[in-house]
């Protein structure tokens, strides 16, 4: 976890802007019986990541998962965690939410603890959930779903296979590809941000790079959670737009500008309010993956503080 946090404070400084959030763990990573002491180390390791940076440029974003909501520790991690941290988290990520009542209940722990305004981030799981992915997004609390692979293979009790988990199966088998595209389809359908589940192959980046190519230009997903740090930069090259499309894009929003937002001819095609949301959501993913943009463009982001972060470690 200390790595981590150092890599992305290493990494912001280079970019400018924080590129990735980092996920303290209390659901894999508390020993059984050590759960409390676990949510205590989090906490106070996020509290102390924030106050060694005060003054930062690029302040650190840092999130925590907690226990699923029916685990015995839930309302423990939320009370302590939350009710400490909950200023300067990010978000939390609650896992394993089957139902939208599992949303009301982690809503309902973080009003107790006094973090009202935390969103929450889910995952969902099993096949269930995904039945209900629709009803999980449109709920105002989450900010975003993550697909939660493994136990989502597990879940269906051997009818899909090993290679289910693995770098090729997860994209060709039907099961695990409807589950993805249905999970990215809510969120997107109510304005929620789908974060593609873990590449375990950490040791192949290519695969990686492939995967988070898939996931964005194939499956809708705007961003993807590592399980390493030599996964995080190739999901940031796979999800970051090109050159030529960063060049087209800042073009086209400074004409935009400058004529008052009204439709004005680029290259000989018309552009109008629905393609400057386009071109718009573009520059914000450049500016979020640490690619250059021109200084007129980002200019925009030093008067709008726009949050960043594509990849979750």
């Amino acid at each position: 976890m200390r790595k981590s946090l150092q890599l992305q404070a290493d990494m912001a400084q280079e970019f400018g802007t924080c590129v990735f959030d980092v996920t303290l763990d209390c659901e894999d990573g508390a020993p059984v019986g050590g759960e409390a002491e676990h949510a205590a180390l989090v906490t106070e390791m996020a509290l102390a990541t924030t106050a060694a940076s005060p003054n930062a440029l690029v302040p650190p974003r840092i999130a925590v998962r907690v226990h699923p909501v029916d685990h015995p520790s839930f309302d423990a991690d939320m009370a302590h965690i939350a009710g400490r941290a909950g200023h300067i988290l990010t978000h939390i990520m609650v896992p394993k939410v089957e139902t939208v009542a599992d949303v009301d209940r982690a809503q309902a722990a973080l009003i107790a603890a006094g973090a009202a305004d935390l969103p929450l981030h889910v995952l969902i799981e099993s096949p269930a959930a995904v039945h209900r992915a629709f009803d999980i997004a449109a709920h105002p609390r989450v900010q975003s779903i993550s697909f939660g692979l493994m136990d989502f293979v597990s879940a269906h009790g051997g009818a899909i296979p090993a290679d289910g988990m693995g770098i090729q199966g997860q994209f060709t088998h039907p099961l695990v590809l409807r589950a993805k595209l249905e999970i990215a389809s809510a969120c997107h359908a109510h304005g929620k941000v789908p974060s593609h589940c873990v590449v375990t192959e950490f040791k192949n980046p290519d695969a990686i790079r492939q995967a988070a190519q898939k996931a964005a230009r194939e499956l809708g997903y705007t961003r993807m959670w590592s399980i390493h740090p030599d996964q995080i930069r190739p999901i940031l090259e796979a999800m970051a737009p090109s050159e030529a499309q960063i060049d087209q894009a800042s073009e086209i929003i400074l004409a935009a500008q400058a004529a008052q937002w009204a439709p004005i001819s680029h290259a000989g095609q018309l552009h109008d309010r629905a393609s400057y949301r386009f071109f718009w959501q573009l520059i914000e993913r450049a500016h979020q993956t640490g690619r250059r943009l021109p200084a007129e463009v980002q200019l925009f982001f030093k008067e709008l503080g726009h949050p960043n972060g594509l990849v979750s470690s």
